[in-house]
Parts: C-alpha cells; structure tokens; sequence
C-alpha cells in the first residue's frame, strides 16, 4: 500500500526559500516517477516536478525551472522539494504523488496523494 506524506510547509517573504519533504512508502517497481503538485484556489492541481526513482532523471514545469529542484534519497523513501527565489505566485498547496506516469507526469489509476502541505509567499 503506497502511503505518503509531505512535510516543511509554512509562509515566506518573496526571494525566500523553502523545502518540502515527502516520506513515500509502499512504491515498487524498478522505473517509477513520483512527484510534486500544487494547486492554487481556483486553479486545477498541476505537476511541477517528478522524478524516476534510481535514477537523475528529472522534469520541471517552465513556472518552476531553475527555481525548484526535486530529490530522491537512495531508497525512495523521502523525495524532496528545493524551492529558491519564491515568488507570490508560488503560494499554494503542494502535494506529492506516486506514482505517476513518467512521460507527462499524469496521473495513473494507482496514484496515491499525500495530505498536502500549504505554502504561502507573501511581504
């Protein structure tokens, strides 16, 4: 059973930094993509960044790119969320899932979500 769940939330200046952690369980499987969402209010939930576990493959969404950058530790258990130079438009809450598909990040019948975690970028 894949559970996972996301932690390091919180609200931040403009420029700030912050970083999302996500404790993943239960995901099998030699190529498996996991990765971040976030959705504003209003707006439908979008991927941002997925990774291939066991690998260095990853993808970013243009809104996102040379800003964020998303990890894996060795084992799959905890992918992580670098997020720099935030932004307003960044405040959001922002989930990980797994797994996804690999080529556009879409969900798969079998995706699993966390709780969510929010983010606020705010002066």
């Amino acid at each position: 059973q894949v559970r996972l769940v996301e932690s390091g939330g919180g609200s931040v200046q403009p420029g700030g930094s912050l970083r999302l952690s996500c404790a993943v369980s239960g995901v099998s499987g030699r190529s498996v993509c996991m990765g971040w969402f976030r959705q504003s209010p209003g707006k439908e939930r979008e991927v941002i960044a997925y990774v291939l576990t066991g690998s260095s493959g990853t993808f970013y969404d243009k809104s996102v790119k040379g800003r964020f950058t998303v990890s894996q530790d060795n084992d799959r258990s905890t992918m992580d969320l670098q997020m720099n130079s935030l932004k307003p438009e960044d405040t959001a809450m922002y989930y990980c899932a797994a797994p996804i598909s690999c080529g556009m990040g879409t969900l798969l019948l079998e995706t699993r979500w966390g709780q969510g975690t929010q983010v606020t970028v705010s002066s």
